[in-house]
């Protein structure tokens, strides 16, 4: 191996500075939390392994995540490995908290992808490393859980494949006894290893019988290298065999330039290829200099870090994790964020899970977190200064798929439960807080159920704050079929003024998304000028609830008779002759119930389409039409009109048809018509709730 590569240095023999940052990344329980948990141990950083059955892993250190057995938020551990510092962010897996490792991608150096030989994940494989590939990250591929594997490595690297748009190349292959894989033969090394429980692997002779399969295999990995180096090809047609130098530069240097995709095996729970792991991410994996140019930062200026995830503890206040990208910064250094808000950071502190100690400084290429970062978001850069930092990276929000609405157990917590909300939307940039004054709910709005049965725990664990949970009411709406006329008088006689307002006035049906609509058909000046102001006032006022209950729209109010009485006339009393006009017109003009009807993108796996599409169609959905989706190989898409009211779970069923990976968008499309027994159930269930609220 050359020189470089043996001290952590490029594959240009220049030695990388500063500590670097892995994100540990992968499918949901394929073993990441386990892996990180087998590097602490085996870099000593740990005295025993912890489970994540036991709920007592580095990893899962938040909770929420050991009660459910599932990372939900990101875990950062710092280990010393033959003199380099690594920092490891454990990502969770889960579909529904992918968004978590988002923001974590543009400060690391690299990410080791943890997956597994089960085809039944590839989709969910294919979800993390698309999202690897579109931030540019360097990453290896931990083939896990090896030694309860069923199926050869070559014959699951086809099925890892189709997941990967990158080449996978493959580094390492097992050594067979009796079907379990009892160790390994590293292709760039030429030497086979046998596994030892929770300890390094021992290298020892290859077998005569191995011989074969070792010369296929590293012939396999050569002809892919090959073809980003000429020289290398050559010596390939010509029979030579390439010096071991050559072979770990290119390794490096195609892994670095994204060109492929280095696999490696073992078996995390064991600890079984932990260290040759290591070992390849020191001697192959890029360092911060690199990182600092793929974000587009100089690598001289004022200090600066990036926010990969925001935290609020009920003693220590905001606790923000970043990574330093240049320079060093201390306790008591005043910081200007991207976002143009300026900070003085009240501690430094190193972090291993839940553990959390002060520190003077973080150094240029650590991370840590930062206390009392107010104003500075989840994403944002901050720099030393009053000056702006510049953007690192910009990542959007996902789209909700779910939502809950919600209320405080205690009325008293109403508002300790608008400053929960807010922290907790801090925290958690996929999870969004609406308010919907006409149905009088507060949304929580996410990426799915557990999502936010998460986000409703850390309310009450973390916040204090106990609330109930529902399914969100649909926004119906009502409009008329038929014209219909009224007259609405309101008389009142108490002694001194009396009040009296009398109008006519006829209701006809609008098209579609014409709104409301009032036309003054006064003459002769039987409702005097500074009265009808007052009447469309008061038929507005009716339309907030029709006689089914519901807003009306798309409906056309003309106001043609009335009279007044010159001392008992007032503003007042014309809103409330409106009213009662408007509750005598309405219930002869065919009033008929509409229900929204939104526009759905289901993107599914092309195997799961017959059962997406039956989803679909059992809920009153009228599917539009089928494509394959976008840059997708073996994914489709479907497009579909979908009403509201039946949009609930839909997620979750959509995700249990498709292992997990299924997802939508959907927006508001039109208004239609609902009728029959639906509609009934609608009307009789929204009476029945009024008469309570009374």
């Amino acid at each position: 191996m050359p020189a470089s590569a043996q001290n952590g240095g490029s594959a240009d023999g220049t030695r990388r500075a500063g500590p670097r940052c892995i994100a540990i990344v992968g499918p949901f329980q394929s073993g990441k939390t386990t892996l990180l948990e087998s590097i602490l141990m085996r870099c000593g950083a740990l005295t025993r392994t912890g489970t994540v059955k036991g709920g007592n892993t580095v990893g899962d250190a938040a909770p929420e995540a050991r009660a459910h057995q599932m990372s939900t938020e990101p875990t950062v551990a710092a280990v010393d490995f033959l003199g380099d510092t690594f920092h490891f962010i454990d990502c969770p897996g889960s579909v529904e908290f992918l968004h978590e490792m988002r923001h974590v991608l543009p400060a690391v150096d690299a990410a080791v992808v943890v997956c597994e030989a089960d085809d039944r994940k590839a989709p969910a494989l294919e979800l993390v490393l698309r999202e690897l590939e579109e931030a540019d990250i360097p990453r290896f591929l931990f083939l896990n859980k090896i030694d309860t594997a069923s199926r050869r490595v070559r014959e699951t690297l086809g099925i890892l494949q189709r997941a990967s748009r990158t080449p996978l190349l493959l580094r390492q292959i097992p050594i067979w006894q009796k079907g379990i894989a009892v160790g390994f033969i590293d292709l760039a090394l030429e030497r086979a290893f046998i596994y030892r429980e929770h300890a390094p692997s021992e290298i020892v002779p290859l077998a005569v019988d191995e011989a074969g399969r070792e010369k296929e295999a590293r012939f396999s990995m050569l002809e892919r290298l090959a073809d980003y180096d000429d020289d290398l090809m050559e010596e390939l047609l010509g029979d030579m065999e390439p010096p071991r130098d050559r072979v770990f530069d290119d390794l490096a240097r195609e892994l670095q330039h994204r060109h492929v995709v280095p696999v490696l095996i073992g078996a995390a729970e064991r600890g079984n290829g932990v260290t040759r792991l290591l070992k390849a991410l020191r001697h192959e994996a890029p360092g911060l200099a690199e990182t600092r140019g793929r974000a587009g930062i100089l690598a001289e200026g004022p200090p600066l870090a990036q926010v990969m995830k925001t935290w609020h503890s009920s003693q220590g206040g905001k606790v923000s994790l970043a990574r330093v990208m240049r320079g060093r910064l201390t306790e008591g250094d005043v910081v200007t964020s991207s976002g143009g808000a300026e900070a003085r950071i009240a501690g430094v502190l190193a972090l291993k899970g839940a553990e959390q100690s002060r520190k003077p400084a973080a150094m240029e290429g650590e991370v840590a977190g930062f206390a009392k970062l107010d104003g500075i978001a989840t994403g944002e850069a901050f720099m030393l200064g009053k000056t702006r930092a510049g953007v690192v990276s910009a990542v959007p929000p996902p789209e909700a798929v779910h939502a809950f609405a919600i209320a405080v157990k205690d009325r008293k917590d109403d508002v300790r439960l608008a400053a929960a909300l807010q922290r907790l939307t801090e925290e958690d940039t996929a999870l969004a807080v609406t308010q919907v004054p006409e149905l009088g709910e507060t949304r929580l709005s996410g990426q799915g159920e557990m999502h936010l049965r998460v986000a409703l725990e850390k309310l009450a664990g973390r916040y204090g704050v106990t609330v109930t949970s529902k399914t969100p009411q649909v926004g119906y709406r009502e409009t008329i079929r038929g014209q219909a006329g009224a007259r609405g008088r309101h008389r009142k006689q108490s002694g001194g003024h009396g009040q009296y307002g009398d109008v006519v006035i006829e209701v006809a049906p609008l098209p579609r998304g014409e709104g409301i609509q009032f036309v003054d058909k006064i003459t002769g000046g039987v409702v005097p000028r500074q009265y009808i102001g007052s009447v469309e006032a008061g038929m507005r006022d009716f339309c907030e609830k029709g006689p089914l209950g519901f807003p009306i729209v798309d409906v056309a109010v003309a106001l043609t008779d009335g009279s007044y009485h010159t001392v008992d006339s007032s503003d007042m009393a014309f809103r409330q002759a409106a009213r009662l006009a408007m509750s005598e017109a309405m219930p002869q003009a065919k009033p008929v119930l509409l229900e929204p009807i939104l526009s759905v993108d289901v993107v599914i796996p092309s195997e799961a389409m017959s059962r997406a599409s039956a989803l679909i169609s059992g809920r009153r959905g009228q599917i539009l039409g089928y494509d394959t989706r976008a840059g997708w190989r073996g994914w489709d898409q479907i497009k579909a009109l979908v009403p509201e009211a039946e949009m609930t779970g839909l997620i979750v069923e959509l995700r249990s048809a498709t292992s997990g990976v299924g997802s939508f968008s959907a927006r508001f499309d039109h208004l239609a018509e609902l009728a029959g027994k639906p509609a009934e159930a609608v009307v009789s269930a929204q009476a029945l709730t009024l008469a309570q609220a009374r």
